[in-house]
């Protein structure tokens, strides 16, 4: 680490005791279980030390790089320089005013499902069982089974750099196939404002149940993973793309794309970056040989090349 980012290190362990991490392994903030040492990260608890945390990375110079809760994400095998600001522990918050539910952005996307459910508020049922925060969600559009964010999505709380908040509407976040207007605009979501139709809460868990034995017994849940590896290209699926070329269960190192559905690309214990930047690149290569069709990768891959 350089000095900047040591004199920006004291100053976060004053303002957040026990929140502020050196040289910390991504591979334990992410789904994965891969990636290289952050020269700083930290885990502000509310919206008021984030901003502190933005202007400080500010007046020193440090790059700073938003994470939620890393379930969609490749951290590159030597890390990430500069301060990564993990959101996925911190701003849980929730409200209920109506049909209308308040979540902060770190909330787990499951258990928001789950929250719905309770307040007999139908929409999110597709959610359940999703790794990652919500507000990890609505920068993606993350969706299952027909449902995504687009769908109940009101307003966002967002954040700029330099600390100022204020209220993007759903039409400003320009909702689109696994992505949103937030990728592209550098704003930092604090809270997310989900607008819901009234449900029979007997037929919503039903529903909930149904989508959660469908992906218990076809997803890889029990292996390290950034969920599905491609984008659905258009007019086929990308699970069955990868298997009808014979590629299921291929291995590069310690990756492998998963015996128990082609579209997963799992961690077998030891993989590294790499190794699974590798495999995508062979996938790839495969499928447009094969079917001439491209694959795009749906996770975010960050970190120091």
């Amino acid at each position: 680490m350089n000095n900047s980012v040591n004199l920006l290190a004291e100053v976060l362990k004053e303002k957040m005791p026990g929140r502020v991490y050196c040289s910390e392994p991504m591979s334990r903030h992410t789904s994965f279980k891969i990636g290289g040492p952050a020269d700083v990260l930290v885990q502000p608890e509310n919206s008021e030390v984030l901003a502190f945390a933005l202007a400080a990375a500010k007046d020193y110079e440090v790059p700073v790089t938003i994470l939620g809760n890393g379930s969609n994400v490749l951290v590159r095998d030597k890390g990430i320089r500069g301060l990564v600001i993990q959101l996925g522990n911190a701003l849980k918050s929730f409200r209920r005013e109506g049909n209308r539910l308040f979540f902060g952005s770190g909330y787990s996307l499951a258990l928001a499902s789950r929250k719905a459910w309770e307040c007999g508020l139908s929409g999110m049922e597709f959610a359940v069982g999703i790794p990652g925060s919500i507000g990890g969600a609505v920068y993606m559009n993350a969706g299952a089974y027909n449902g995504e964010m687009k769908g109940v999505v009101e307003s966002v709380a967002v954040m700029d750099m330099n600390g100022r908040e204020f209220v993007l509407t759903a039409a400003d976040l320009q909702f689109g196939y696994r992505k949103t207007s937030l990728q592209e605009s550098g704003y930092i979501i604090t809270e997310v404002c989900l607008n819901m139709q009234p449900g029979d809460k007997d037929a919503i868990k039903a529903m909930m149940d149904d989508f959660s034995s469908r992906r218990i017994s076809k997803q890889p849940l029990e292996m390290p993973s950034a969920g599905s590896m491609f984008k659905r290209p258009p007019g086929y699926f990308a699970g069955t793309l990868i298997e009808e070329a014979g590629l299921k269960g291929y291995k590069v190192g310690g990756a492998q794309v998963s015996p128990k559905h082609a579209g997963f690309v799992v961690n077998c214990g030891n993989a590294t970056a790499a190794d699974v930047l590798q495999l995508i690149a062979d996938v790839r290569r495969v499928i447009m040989e094969k079917a001439g069709v491209e694959l795009h990768p749906e996770v975010l891959v960050i970190g120091e090349e």
